[in-house]
């Protein structure tokens, strides 16, 4: 079965919320015949868009390649939170890597905010970017270990940005029972993420990029990429395609495993968006398989939670996402979800992104485990820095740890649904 079709109408951007507040950009052309380029970019998301960009704005001649539209996969289907530092966190890279190349990371998670700000400055992208996001804790020993982390940040990384919220603080900004305190992250941020995608591509276009929709790449080798009516001869090519990689390059798909995730809008809350929160910040508690939410410009609750394994999503993702939303908004079960869908983003077996280099002149980016507004975005740059003959960037992310799933691709999808229902099992029971 097949990634791109299994959930999709070909073309089309899945019927969400974010779609149906997307930017007007039109759409365009598919390949229809062979061209040349200096770079050759695979997938129109936030790594593909972010990479294009910089490079159209350094004057290379770039063609993009999208099976489906601009921000059509998870950059324009996702949470929309912007994130501090990287997937784990600085006692885990500690532990994992040491304290003088965790805080290289740390700064590298910090370029990466500035850079999605810096895109969205620069280009007068309208993606309601804001600032906030708190992390909840439902049980005393989470919030102890986010208050903990906070300290850690404050002193050993001197981010002064978050704050440790008690029970009644958290309360207050988020009246759910579920709740028992946690910390806010001012300098994190959320955002319209397909708005931001559609930004992206708007503005390489205007500096001289080429994109092509509805053009799925077949084959590509050092220097050449098929697609079924033309190609593209380039110098360099970056493969961009994160959990709609499917099998264009066996290396990558080892390392990194397509999940979906699943969200709802609700109808627009009116005076009840204060049941939900009193400030324009985003959430996401401490469970094993997240929780995440916040309000849109609109006043609706967009929620997401629950996962799956495998190619087809649920046949009705309302009440997949319902199910967690009541469980920490009991007080919202009279409210209408007038939106709901899924989108495929992709994990590694660390929960850290996989750069590599895949042959001469073939670079790659994906593996963002649920952080990928920030580091997807960051990483198409560093792919342009790198391209452009500045590698030190990439070639820290690409240092970062990496294991191919065990089992194969056959047995990596049933082994982690087993870890996956054990630790949902375990956030049920609260252990």
């Amino acid at each position: 079965m097949d990634l791109l079709t299994a959930n999709d109408t070909p073309g089309q951007h899945a019927r969400s919320w974010y779609a149906a507040t997307a930017l007007d950009i039109g759409s365009f052309p598919a390949l229809q015949s062979d061209v040349r380029a200096d770079v050759c970019v695979i997938g129109a998301g936030f790594t593909g868009l972010s990479c294009a960009l910089h490079l159209a704005e350094a004057g290379r001649r770039v063609v993009v390649l999208e099976a489906s539209r601009v921000g059509s996969g998870a950059s324009g289907r996702n949470g929309g939170q912007l994130g501090s530092g990287q997937r784990l966190d600085q006692v885990q890279l500690e532990k994992m890597l040491g304290r003088e190349d965790a805080a290289t990371y740390w700064h590298l998670g910090e370029e990466a905010k500035a850079c999605v700000r810096g895109i969205i400055a620069r280009h007068g992208i309208a993606c309601y970017l804001r600032p906030g996001i708190a992390s909840a804790g439902s049980t005393p020993g989470e919030v102890q270990d986010l208050h903990d982390y906070v300290a850690f940040l404050q002193d050993r990384y001197g981010y002064t940005e978050i704050e440790a919220l008690s029970e009644d603080a958290f309360a207050a900004l988020c009246p759910s029972p579920d709740y028992r305190g946690g910390a806010i992250d001012r300098g994190a941020g959320h955002l319209h993420p397909l708005r931001f995608a559609q930004g992206m591509g708007a503005a390489a276009v205007q500096h001289g990029a080429e994109v092509y929709e509805n053009t799925r790449v077949t084959a590509l080798t050092p220097g050449h990429v098929q697609t079924a009516r033309g190609s593209v001869r380039a110098d360099h090519i970056v493969l961009a395609c994160n959990g709609y990689l499917g099998t264009l390059a066996p290396q990558v798909a080892a390392r990194v495993m397509p999940i979906n995730n699943f969200v709802a809008a609700t109808e627009p809350l009116g005076s009840r968006q204060a049941d939900v929160l009193t400030q324009d910040a985003a959430v996401a508690d401490e469970r094993f398989v997240v929780n995440y939410f916040r309000l849109s410009h609109d006043g609706r609750l967009l929620f997401g939670g629950g996962e799956s394994y495998g190619y087809r999503f649920p046949k009705d993702i309302a009440a997949k996402v319902r199910k967690p939303m009541l469980q920490i908004f009991p007080h919202l079960k009279d409210v209408k979800i007038d939106y709901a869908w899924g989108g495929t983003l992709a994990i590694t077996m660390k929960r850290l992104p996989y750069l590599t280099q895949l042959a001469p002149g073939v670079l790659s980016a994906s593996g963002y485990s649920g952080h990928g507004v920030g580091t997807a975005t960051h990483a198409g740059a560093l792919m342009a820095q790198a391209i452009q003959g500045e590698s030190d960037g990439f070639d820290t992310m690409a240092a970062l740890p990496s294991a191919p799933f065990p089992g194969g691709p056959r047995m990596r999808t049933p082994l982690l649904a087993l870890a996956m229902t054990w630790y949902a099992l375990r956030d049920r029971l609260g252990c």
